[in-house]
């Protein structure tokens, strides 16, 4: 499986049988410009939504016509199982963001986890619910999701093999936002490989939970 990393909270999954997944594209210039990543040009065959909101749903603007997957419950498509859970992008139930799709997905014989605009800590029905997990994908930023602090203790919970940060500040993000820096900080198992894409086999997993930060592609 390879996972490219676009910024904010998009991803490209391409499985080894060359099945594609985007997950959360955001729209290049949303909020008055204050997010500024580039256009997402490739093909995908399925595209995943956690929530509308600009920066999480822009499919329109993808080229091609992907299936596109939105909300809970439990599919198989093009060969990938996918399990929606719902849960909400704030700490109050959804009253002030409304409500948040966390997406689990089979590929590759892998178990990838988005958790979408996670915006508290997860009860113990929605962890049986995404059940275990290889690779993580986890908003640190705070603010508008879980925080840096939130992101830690949801890690320690979900306990992954390899997690993924994302949806934190960059130059190309105006949101009031954390750098990834306040995530990793003081964590000793973090890899910056400078690179947007990376290759996960199930056989070379890490035995510990391992972070990777990769850079934005665009």
């Amino acid at each position: 499986m390879k996972i490219k990393y676009y910024g904010h909270a998009a991803f490209l999954i391409t499985s080894d049988q060359g099945t594609k997944i985007i997950l959360d594209p955001y729209e290049p210039g949303a909020f008055g410009g204050q997010l500024s990543y580039g256009k997402i040009n490739d093909q995908a065959d399925l595209v995943l939504t956690s929530h509308d909101h600009a920066d999480h749903n822009y499919t329109k603007g993808l080229p091609g016509t992907p299936q596109i997957v939105k909300g809970s419950g439990s599919k198989t498509t093009k060969g990938i199982s996918i399990r929606g859970v719902s849960t909400y992008h704030d700490p109050s139930k959804g009253s002030e963001r409304g409500a948040n799709t966390i997406f689990t997905l089979t590929i590759d014989q892998l178990q990838l986890c988005h958790l979408g605009d996670l915006g508290h800590l997860l009860s113990d029905k929605e962890l049986a619910e995404i059940g275990p997990v290889d690779i993580l994908l986890i908003p640190v930023g705070g603010f508008f999701t879980i925080d840096p602090k939130e992101a830690t203790r949801v890690s320690e919970l979900i306990k992954p093999k390899v997690l993924i940060p994302m949806h934190f500040k960059t130059e190309k993000c105006g949101f009031p936002i954390a750098p990834v820096e306040d995530f990793i900080k003081g964590k000793t198992n973090t890899k910056r490989p400078q690179v947007s894409e990376a290759t996960f086999d199930k056989g070379t997993l890490p035995k510990q939970m391992e972070i990777v930060v990769l850079e934005h592609a665009l």
